[in-house]
């Protein structure tokens, strides 16, 4: 089924696939990398001028990455404002993603945790650099295939 915002997208000949609606109702979509961007600015203008959240998350072990953005139309007035979740999936071999700092600056911290706990670039961010971890810290420690360094499992404890 298609939302009221991948049938508008569809109207202007721009490149995404809907993944239907969350449990609560809001349309998600799927955005090619090398389309984010652009999508991004279209869609600020078109009025989505809140970032409610940017997170990111490892779809499955040796799989592709994800980074997630709930965006929101907020209007003088409206008391059920119009919302929209954007997935963009990267290879886990050097995932790159366009930052969108520069069109919500509330992405600056997200998009650094992001990176820091799975390895997600950002790029055109001005200050990609870790958050949480160390700068030492070697790894990305929310991948799926991470291994903690110097973890010793307890084998036979009673």
């Amino acid at each position: 089924m298609q939302g009221h915002l991948s049938a508008w997208l569809v109207k202007h000949g721009l490149v995404h696939r809907s993944l239907g609606f969350d449990y609560q109702g809001i349309e998600t979509l799927q955005i090619k990398s090398e389309d984010w961007h652009s999508i991004a600015v279209i869609l600020y203008v078109y009025g989505y001028n809140y970032l409610r959240s940017q997170c990111a998350y490892d779809v499955a072990p040796g799989g592709l990455l994800a980074s997630v953005y709930h965006l929101t139309r907020i209007e003088y007035g409206i008391d059920q404002p119009e919302e929209v979740c954007i997935k963009v999936f990267a290879p886990r071999k050097n995932p790159r993603i366009p930052s969108i700092f520069w069109v919500w600056k509330s992405a600056d911290f997200q998009e650094r945790e992001s990176y820091d706990m799975l390895g997600i670039s950002y790029d055109n961010h001005p200050r990609l650099k870790r958050i949480l971890m160390p700068e030492s810290w070697i790894g990305w420690p929310l991948r799926k295939d991470y291994i903690a360094p110097n973890f010793y499992e307890i084998q036979d404890a009673h």
